[in-house]
């Protein structure tokens, strides 16, 4: 077979056996490097997307790949009945670098914020007694895929067909501390939020928005739960959001970024709060084993010793100052916003056939509800990568007015 054929044939074989869950584009990926992803066929891709926020580091990090061959010859799994060094020290470097005193591994982003929700719960049913169970969340919001995800998620489209959800969740405008005091009963133990939303268009509230949630849930003795699925580890230019608001959560989920790809996730939390998740409370076969958190351990320290998150700062300014421009030269963009690596360009018009474009030119990006596209790249990206990018982008508007 050519190689030209390669990646159709992949494609092919792919619409004989995989669940049609997603709406796959027509590329099959087989390596990659930095910033850059190859595939079946050779073709060489500028990676924007990152695998929707993960690959933090790029494609194969030499520390992170080095960790896991190491590992790998080691000992991939054990059961959580037994002390694990690997969770262990990852866990220290997550506690010395944020809040949290307590940490409790999974899988994914979506077990994580099922886990903060069961604590949440759990935690208000001890304290204060039954029937203080409800949490607030925003609007446009994105927790996840299980059925605790998505009943706390305030976007319908992820909910269409999945009825009954579960109770105890209400939703109400980001960004906007009014309605969420006015929400607040003698059943609401928690509010949970995103500091930036990602699935919901990049939206970023305003600043001491945080501050005044954070009040909030003093003034009633609420639990604050952040949900840092895909703002943390680095991508807004500081380890954890939370760090730029001033403020700290009682609880906070990670997942994404964490281990370079390796499915990790995790709930954070105080030793006070953690305890009332006692001995078979709560559980995870494959969470926190010692392959996913040795490329979690190799991960957090390239982060921290390798200046990337200074990286990401100054790229992430010059990015979106570029994109500003460009806001400037048409008219169909009507707001660009971001905080380090995570930008958002809000445009007038429908933005997936530009994605397709783009990815025809080697370009990868990604558009969320609609209308804004969405810039995620990995945290190492240089200046000269993305004035590549930029000058795709250019080319795709001005072809779009």
């Amino acid at each position: 077979m050519s190689q030209s054929n390669q990646s159709q044939a992949w494609i092919e074989r792919n619409d004989q056996v995989i669940a049609k869950t997603y709406g796959r584009y027509p590329l099959v990926p087989v390596r990659g490097a930095g910033c850059k992803l190859f595939d079946a066929d050779g073709k060489e891709y500028l990676d924007l997307l990152a695998g929707v926020a993960v690959n933090n580091l790029g494609h194969c990090p030499p520390r992170v790949v080095a960790a896991l061959q190491e590992q790998a010859a080691t000992l991939l799994h054990c059961s959580n009945f037994y002390n694990i060094p690997q969770q262990i020290k990852l866990a220290e470097l997550l506690c010395e670098h944020s809040f949290a005193e307590r940490v409790f591994f999974c899988n994914s982003g979506a077990e994580a914020n099922e886990a903060a929700v069961k604590l949440a719960r759990k935690q208000s049913n001890e304290k204060h007694g039954s029937g203080r169970t409800e949490i607030l969340t925003a609007l446009a919001s994105f927790h996840g895929r299980t059925y605790c995800g998505i009943s706390a998620t305030g976007q319908d489209k992820v909910k269409q067909g999945f009825a009954p959800l579960l109770p105890g969740f209400r939703h109400l405008p980001f960004g906007q501390i009014e309605p969420l005091r006015a929400a607040v009963s003698d059943q609401t133990c928690a509010i949970m939020l995103e500091p930036i939303q990602g699935e919901g268009g990049i939206n970023i509230p305003p600043q001491g928005y945080f501050k005044q949630v954070r009040q909030l849930c003093d003034e009633h003795g609420l639990l604050l739960i952040l949900d840092e699925v895909q703002t943390g580890c680095g991508r807004t230019g500081s380890l954890f959001a939370y760090e730029q608001e001033g403020i700290a959560p009682d609880i906070m989920t990670l997942a994404k970024g964490l281990a370079s790809g390796v499915p990790i996730g995790a709930m954070l939390a105080t030793e006070e709060l953690a305890a009332h998740l006692g001995p078979g409370s709560h559980g995870s076969t494959f969470g926190g084993n010692p392959l996913a958190t040795a490329a979690g351990i190799a991960t957090l320290e390239t982060l921290l010793d390798e200046k990337v998150l200074d990286n990401c700062r100054t790229m992430g300014a010059y990015f979106k100052a570029e994109l500003v421009k460009l806001q400037q030269k048409y008219a169909f963009i009507t707001a660009v916003r971001g905080r380090g690596l995570i930008i958002g360009v809000e445009m007038s018009i429908e933005g997936g056939e530009m994605v397709k474009t783009a990815m025809t030119r080697g370009l990868l990006i990604n558009c969320t509800v609609g209308k804004v596209l969405r810039f995620v790249p990995p945290l190492i990206i240089s200046r000269a990568e993305i004035d590549q990018a930029l000058n795709i982008l250019d080319q795709i508007f001005s072809e779009s007015v």
